[in-house]
């Protein structure tokens, strides 16, 4: 774990926060919900805020809770944290692109987790398969998903384009209106 020194202190990261954000302590204070000379006692480093206050304070500043907890020392960069406090603080960010940043990053971590996982289950399947079946189980888990005669990466992109959208019809398939329409049209027909 991060010691202390390792870190700046919790009280001037949340200080420099607040005044990037253009938002007073008074307002901060009232939007997390704790008193204002509490958050003022944290901010000049006299006392050591909760894992809850924290997570109140993150949200009251639209940083990601585990970016907070990092800088506070209570988690290990060992999982990407510093890559998602690095984001959170960047002040050439809009909130907006601090988040989309953050999905994509995420989403690229569980797509490794579940290659590598692949990967394991094709070695295990390769002692109990011919070697050519192995061989394509091989190939999908390196490879991942792709696109139609994209890459992986592009195929990542399109989930986290399809998450934020929403999702969106499949290919050939149609919505209720569309088969009202069609249900209609073939019903004029036969009269």
């Amino acid at each position: 774990m991060a010691t202390p020194k390792d870190l700046p202190d919790v009280g001037g990261f949340i200080r420099d926060l607040r005044r990037n954000a253009k938002i007073s302590l008074r307002q901060l204070a009232e939007q997390a919900g704790v008193s204002n000379p509490y958050l003022s006692q944290i901010e000049r480093g006299l006392r050591k805020p909760s894992a809850e206050v924290l997570q109140q304070l993150a949200s009251a500043l639209r940083v990601s809770t585990p970016a907070m907890y990092l800088r506070a020392g209570l988690l290990d960069d060992k999982e990407g944290h510093g890559v998602l406090a690095a984001i959170a603080v960047d002040a050439d960010l809009t909130m907006a692109q601090k988040q989309s940043l953050s999905q994509i990053y995420e989403t690229f971590r569980r797509e490794n987790t579940r290659v590598a996982e692949a990967q394991a289950e094709a070695e295990v399947a390769q002692a109990d398969q011919p070697a050519s079946q192995a061989a394509d189980l091989a190939n999908v888990a390196a490879t991942g998903p792709t696109t139609v005669g994209g890459t992986p990466t592009e195929a990542v992109l399109e989930s986290v384009a399809v998450t934020e959208a929403g999702t969106a019809p499949a290919p050939g398939s149609t919505t209720i209106p569309q088969k009202k329409k069609a249900a209609e049209a073939a019903e004029e027909e036969t009269s």
